[in-house]
């Protein structure tokens, strides 16, 4: 199943019968489920994160929104955080199988959904924008309900892009979009009294200000204290721990310390990891070393093919062509298992069986020693950029750097060259099955041939390419490990062809 998260913000943080009603019609859509209610009466404001189904991501958030249009009237809303409606914003960010084109989609049917139904304005913003000039949210929301409320009648530039130019008298209008992941974080600077460093410190640390691109910042008051008032709108360029970092050194820059941090909503256990691993300068980190991980993938039966197309397509570097390759790889072997399984135990083919069975137990063994490169293929590109990350400074450290940089290459080269080794033993299999197995799935074994080849080209690729990038060293390792790759690129053809041929016989035959 393929599921988005949907995090709905609303302008109300202090009624607790509408925050449930509102959290009620999310958790009482089939296929959507709610993951956490964050309220803050100072913001006046609700987020709510729940994760749904394709299918039900745009019944549970409309329904929400229906109870925020008839139960929150923004003519007698004030709080500290910027809105345009009483369901302010909506963004959908894709999950497992899911991707960002999937997430435009779902906002402009919910926005057209919206303006036709309930009879709100809706905006586009970040993926799903219809102009650049809307990508960023706080250029949807300048002006605020009151401003948007007159410049939407007189200024074209202000239309929403479903709905008539005209906000709703108490509900306004919503912002609905497609974007990452966003974590929204705050830190605070102390009493009151330090509210001017915490809006200069926020001017600083915003990307619309010449700070860091991927950061959204206010300073405000909160209960009391100065807050700086964050989203992070990607956390992969930057940090959060780069984040605190600067806001402190920012705000040491006025004589003043953070005495504590949030986070609103949920957050990816990457970020806080990353955090923790820089903090104690941890070296190479991955969530492959965690305990607990080992342990999920072990009692789930690992990762679904969906979850693992879905990181594919991310933006992020790992999982890569490598992994893909030996995912491939690992394919070709399941379908050497399952002509196996069509052959063993025929009458027609008895001569065979106890091949046929010997076949599918090296064919399993083959699949789990693939589905391991896959983990270890991306785990070897986080040690190359780990080693790209050394300092260069004293002459002693860039020795080290050069050296760790040197052994990390030549690993990332060692492992997708043991994908490509196990690739032609797949493929070897394939041919064998294509040649005496059940003639009725000889497509089928000539398919898990040319994924083995497939498996093996690809990652001899990745074995080429770590090794050009050697600079210095490694010469004689690295053009071994080349001879050998080639060799196996040749072999797996070779079984290819053999499993080509065999299927042509079939065909022919029939």
């Amino acid at each position: 199943m393929s599921l988005v998260e949907c995090v709905p913000n609303f302008s109300e943080g202090r009624d607790p019968l509408v925050i449930a009603a509102i959290r009620d019609a999310i958790a009482n859509t089939p296929g959507a489920h709610v993951l956490d209610v964050s309220s803050d009466a100072s913001h006046h404001r609700t987020v709510i994160t729940f994760v749904a189904s394709l299918e039900a991501a745009v019944p549970a958030a409309f329904a929400a929104m229906a109870v925020a249009r008839d139960r929150i009237d923004l003519t007698k809303h004030q709080g500290e955080h910027p809105r345009i409606g009483a369901t302010d914003v909506v963004p959908f960010i894709p999950l497992d199988g899911a991707t960002m084109d999937d997430c435009v989609a779902l906002a402009r049917e919910l926005g057209a959904r919206v303006a036709g139904e309930l009879g709100i304005p809706v905006y586009l913003y970040e993926r799903a924008a219809s102009t650049p000039a809307r990508e960023n949210l706080a250029d949807v929301r300048r002006g605020e309900f009151e401003g948007l409320r007159d410049d939407v009648r007189t200024n074209p530039a202000r239309r929403p892009d479903f709905g008539p130019a005209e906000l709703h008298a108490t509900a306004g209008a919503t912002a609905i979009g497609a974007r990452p992941f966003l974590v929204a974080y705050n830190v605070y600077l102390g009493d009151t009294k330090n509210l001017p460093v915490a809006k200069e410190v926020a001017k600083a640390i915003r990307g619309s200000s010449g700070g860091l691109r991927y950061v959204k910042g206010l300073g405000m008051e909160v209960d009391g204290q100065a807050q700086v008032s964050m989203n992070l709108v990607d956390t992969e360029k930057t940090p959060l721990h780069r984040v605190f970092e600067i806001v402190k050194s920012e705000a040491a820059a006025h004589g003043v310390s953070p005495t504590w941090s949030e986070i609103v909503g949920l957050v990816p256990e990457r970020v806080l990891l990353e955090a923790g691993a820089r903090h104690v300068q941890l070296r190479g980190f991955s969530k492959a070393m965690l305990l607990e991980t080992k342990v999920r993938d072990a009692v789930s039966g690992g990762e679904s093919v969906d979850g693992f197309m879905s990181r594919v397509a991310s933006a992020e570097p790992t999982p890569g062509g490598g992994s893909v390759a030996a995912h491939a790889g690992a394919l070709g072997a399941a379908l050497v298992q399952m002509v196996s399984g069509l052959t063993v135990g025929k009458k027609k083919y008895a001569a065979v069986d106890e091949e046929m069975k010997q076949a599918a137990l090296d064919a399993s063994a083959l699949r789990r020693e693939l589905n391991t490169l896959v983990v270890r293929d991306a785990e070897s590109y986080e040690r190359v950029r780990g080693a790209y990350q050394m300092p260069k400074e004293p002459e002693t450290a860039l020795a080290a750097r050069n050296e760790a940089i040197r052994e990390a290459l030549l690993y990332a080269a060692e492992v997708p060259l043991e994908s490509a080794r196990a690739a032609v033993r797949v493929a070897a299999l394939s041919a064998d099955v294509a040649e005496r197995g059940n003639t009725n799935a000889v497509s089928d074994a000539c398919v898990g041939a040319l994924l083995a080849e497939a498996a093996c080209k690809g990652a001899v690729l990745n074995v080429r390419i770590n090794i050009a990038s050697l600079e210095d060293g490694g010469a004689a390792r690295g053009a071994a490990l080349i001879a050998e790759a080639k060799r196996c690129v040749d072999e797996a053809a070779s079984h290819a062809r053999r499993a080509e041929a065999a299927a042509e016989r079939a065909i022919n035959a029939g």
